[in-house]
């Protein structure tokens, strides 16, 4: 099976970050097919638009949704307002939705969830995808743009894991914000550099498409850099992080 396979698997199969409740969904009722044999993807190579791909992929394979629309660039007077991620229509419910997906990884650090890249964190991201992302469907641009798509309900699809530090004495939120973080996705581990001498197993670096999914039986060996950070997986299955002491700097 080839990573591409693994990742679109992963992703009809995985749990929201969010506790399962009113928008908060996931694509494991979507009961779709395989991808193709031959599929490939020759698109950007960040691992966002991978993903994107494939969650849209999941509703063309589905016999229960038709994808009507995507990446809806939204615009007023020459200024951009955001893209809408999906408009599909739920064929057994007869109803348009609009569905925002997006996949991340988070480190705990002093009570907030940062990204490896720090200037990410949870706490800011959440809000945005409810408050704006969620909400261009709404918005008059749209309504004008493309009267023919009129959304009944709106979904967020934030698929990821959540990393704490083993070596940090720090209680684990049970929550971001009001939302109940969804427990069973708090599963990868993560520490700075100098901590690193206290993982007792071989680690083995994951490139970014193999970051929701693990390695592969070649997988290459890789010691932690002080100066960047690296994702990586052990024998065992461990996920972990291990990244720069002066990391997440000022974010902190």
């Amino acid at each position: 099976m080839s990573a591409l396979d693994e990742f679109y698997q992963w992703i009809t199969t995985s749990q929201n970050l969010i506790e399962p409740h009113d928008i908060f969904c996931d694509l494991r009722t979507l009961n779709p097919s395989p991808l193709a044999n031959n599929a490939v993807y020759n698109g950007n190579r960040r691992l966002g638009f991978i993903y994107q791909h494939l969650c849209t992929q999941a509703f063309v394979n589905s016999p229960n949704y038709q994808v009507l629309a995507e990446e809806i660039q939204l615009s007023e007077q020459g200024r951009t307002l955001g893209a809408i991620d999906l408009i599909v229509r739920n064929r057994q419910e007869q109803r348009n939705e609009h569905w925002e997906v997006a996949i991340k990884f988070y480190l705990l650090h002093n009570g907030n969830w940062f990204g490896p890249n720090a200037h990410d964190q949870l706490e800011t991201k959440l809000p945005r995808m409810l408050t704006h992302q969620l909400a261009m469907s709404n918005t008059s641009q749209f309504q004008q743009q493309h009267p023919e798509l009129e959304v009944a309900t709106h979904h967020l699809l934030m698929q990821g894991r959540l990393y704490i530090n083993p070596f940090n004495s720090e209680p684990t939120p049970t929550h971001c914000l009001e939302y109940p973080l969804n427990s069973s996705q708090i599963s990868g581990h993560w520490c700075h550099y100098s901590q690193a001498h206290q993982i007792q197993e071989t680690l083995y670096e994951l490139p970014k498409i193999r970051w929701a999914t693990g390695k592969e039986l070649n997988a290459t060996i890789v010691e932690p850099n002080p100066e960047r950070f690296i994702h990586a997986q052990t024998e065992s299955g461990q996920f972990w992080f291990v990244v720069p002491d002066v990391w997440p700097g000022r974010n902190a």
